[in-house]
């Protein structure tokens, strides 16, 4: 394949592929452009779905601007279904063909698959008037009807996206109950200490939390909802399930390309398929920060793989190597972490996990693996840094607030 394709089709509709359009731009690849979005709506951010958007429709969440698009020579198609992607026959080499539900078939240099997942259901429990699961626009402006119009609200879920949800219901008034099979909120994400916390930040905003509770099933009734659980019923005026997503992977599968937790992809983002790219929440990529591949669902995740992926289109030859960020707003406080803490790391927490700003310090084999702070932002900005580099810090620096970490990133310069 030639360092710069005839023409790029990116498919799917959010970050991904916003970034991707837009590195190409900037990095002056002037060939034809194309975004294939399968909703009915142009490309827009999904975080914040839970969080301001749901509390507002008119909060931005917008991406591709027509006028930038338009001035770019950017073409955004929305509502379309994409089969397959197919090797093309009598073109030049390494020419693809991406085929359409409808039988179109678009000639592309280069594609990016870019599709995201789909929310993982409560087997018996569908979507409905009273039960919502919460992973498109379409989706939040029907919960914030719903909302509008209800007192209780019962959450399925405890991890990143039900507490936001939560907080967002809380701040309307509602009475909300959460019920987590685990035994703190997020705790696989951030283990029993740290999730204690976020236990505590939920019960101190009203939040009714039920863990170590497994639901058994999930009904609707025409005045509600009840969810029975290991624990009893709980019942509400609707439900939220909030149990993670699953990749889509349907494209790439019916592409041929390789798939495991996600679309199989290298440090460039590279599939089995020449000429086909993944990036974002179905890419499950091999990263210098990880042992082997991983598959993350992160937002600033799919940003830096869309760039990557894109410059690798042009012939560049480049990797994320940085460790893993996210983020979380949730009942007044701002969650931040960087890399995943291990069951057997050692943590070091600078301030008090009491209080109401920390950043906790997680060493594997002397060095910082990963960082989780709570209303901390500036600490988590130079912490990332500490992380990538994967640096030994002593651990009185890092547990002594009166210290700037800049220190011991001028010490690793020297």
């Amino acid at each position: 394949m030639s360092a710069h394709p005839s023409s790029v089709v990116v498919v799917g509709g959010g970050q991904c592929a916003a970034v991707a359009v837009r590195t190409l731009r900037r990095k002056k690849y002037e060939g034809p452009a194309l975004v294939l979005a399968g909703e009915p709506h142009r490309p827009y951010q999904r975080p914040p779905l839970s969080k301001d958007y749901l509390a507002d429709p008119a909060a931005s969440v917008d991406l591709l601007p027509q006028d930038w698009t338009d001035g770019n020579d950017v073409t955004v198609r929305t509502g379309v279904t994409v089969e397959r992607v197919e090797e093309g026959e009598g073109g030049p080499a390494g020419s693809l063909v991406v085929v359409t539900a409808d039988g179109e078939r678009i000639p592309a240099g280069a594609v990016l698959l870019a599709t995201g997942g789909t929310p993982r259901e409560l087997p018996g429990a569908p979507a409905g008037e009273r039960v919502h699961y919460l992973r498109t626009r379409d989706d939040a402006d029907r919960l914030r009807t719903a909302m509008a119009s209800a007192r209780s609200l019962v959450v399925v879920g405890g991890g990143f996206i039900g507490a936001e949800i939560a907080s967002t219901a809380r701040d309307a008034g509602l009475e909300v109950t959460v019920v987590e099979a685990a035994g703190q909120p997020m705790q696989r994400a951030l283990g029993d200490r740290l999730g204690a916390v976020c236990s505590r930040l939920q019960r101190e905003h009203g939040v009714d939390l039920r863990l170590s509770t497994g639901v058994e099933s999930l009904r609707e009734e025409p005045d509600g909802v009840v969810v029975t659980t290991s624990a009893g019923e709980v019942r509400a005026d609707l439900a939220v399930v909030a149990i993670g997503i699953v990749p889509s992977t349907e494209v790439a599968e019916r592409s041929g390309i390789a798939c495991g937790d996600g679309v199989l992809v290298d440090a460039s983002c590279r599939t089995s398929m020449a000429g086909v790219w993944a990036a974002g929440d179905v890419a499950c990529q091999e990263h210098p920060q990880a042992e082997g591949r991983v598959r993350v669902e992160h937002f600033d995740n799919a940003s830096k793989q869309a760039s990557v992926a894109a410059q690798s289109m042009l012939g560049v030859q480049t990797t994320n190597s940085d460790a893993h960020w996210y983020w979380s707003d949730q009942f007044g406080a701002n969650l931040q972490g960087v890399g995943h803490p291990r069951p057997d790391d050692e943590m070091v927490v600078r301030g008090d996990l009491e209080d109401e700003r920390f950043t906790a310090f997680f060493l594997r084999d002397g060095a910082v693996a990963a960082v989780f702070a709570l209303n901390d932002e500036d600490t988590v900005g130079l912490a990332r840094e500490l992380v990538t580099m994967r640096l030994e810090v002593p651990r009185e620096l890092l547990a002594d607030p009166e210290r700037d970490l800049f220190d011991a990133l001028e010490g690793a310069a020297t």
